[in-house]
């Protein structure tokens, strides 16, 4: 995988991480984000909604959703009430609902209805984190970040792509480590990877194609 790997990998040999990620992308071909959308609004919306919340179940709400609006003015009219009734199913809806309503409210007076495809400009957003402004900059406008959510925080330490006690200083550490052009494909692979083998209980390490690359599996076994 020519040019995939930058020259700095502490911990390992770039030889090593260079066959974990080339075992990745051989195990999950066509890893990629799960969440269903047409356009940056949508995806923003979803990335909202999939906080505690499996990416099936958001998906089942937002196919309903975007049946019925389709821009931030839309939601706006919608109202909070209606909003909530259709999310409902999703975990910490009361929340979410409200910070839905307030970001497409911005959205419409401060970004001509439309979503910024700026960090500093998608934090200001309510309910929206560095992690999800992150998804949307990587997958809607194709810009290079590295979101680190909870698969991607454990499996990066557990194999020793990383060695950080907190998400923000994990994803210095891969953002330093791979590419810029590659920071999206990197997270969609450890995602996979984390839900699939690597997961948090009981993960299924004699199946793994890189248990022989791995800091957990040479520690524990």
């Amino acid at each position: 995988m020519p040019g995939f790997l930058t020259d700095r990998c502490d911990g390992m040999t770039e030889s090593d991480v260079k066959k974990i990620l080339e075992l990745l992308v051989e195990a999950y071909p066509e890893a990629q984000c799960p969440l269903r959308h047409r356009n940056p609004f949508e995806l923003l919306i979803a990335v909202i909604l999939s906080a505690q919340c499996t990416d099936n179940r958001v998906n089942h709400i937002t196919h309903k959703l975007f049946s019925i609006v389709k821009t931030p003015q839309d939601i706006i009219e919608l109202g909070e009430e209606r909003l909530i009734e259709l999310i409902k199913s999703c975990g910490l809806y009361r929340t979410k609902g409200r910070n839905i309503i307030e970001t497409c409210r911005l959205l419409v007076e401060k970004h001509d209805g439309r979503v910024p495809n700026t960090m500093e400009e998608l934090t200001s957003l309510p309910g929206v984190g560095r992690k999800t402004a992150s998804v949307v900059l990587s997958v809607a406008f194709d810009i290079p970040a590295m979101p680190v959510d909870t698969h991607v925080f454990r499996v990066a330490n557990r194999i020793g792509l990383a060695n950080a006690g907190d998400v923000a200083k994990t994803e210095k550490q891969l953002m330093e480590r791979f590419m810029r052009e590659n920071w999206g494909r990197v997270h969609h692979l450890l995602i996979h990877h984390g839900r699939q083998v690597c997961r948090a209980r009981n993960p299924e390490c004699r199946k793994c194609k890189i248990k022989g690359y791995c800091d957990f599996t040479n520690q524990t076994s």
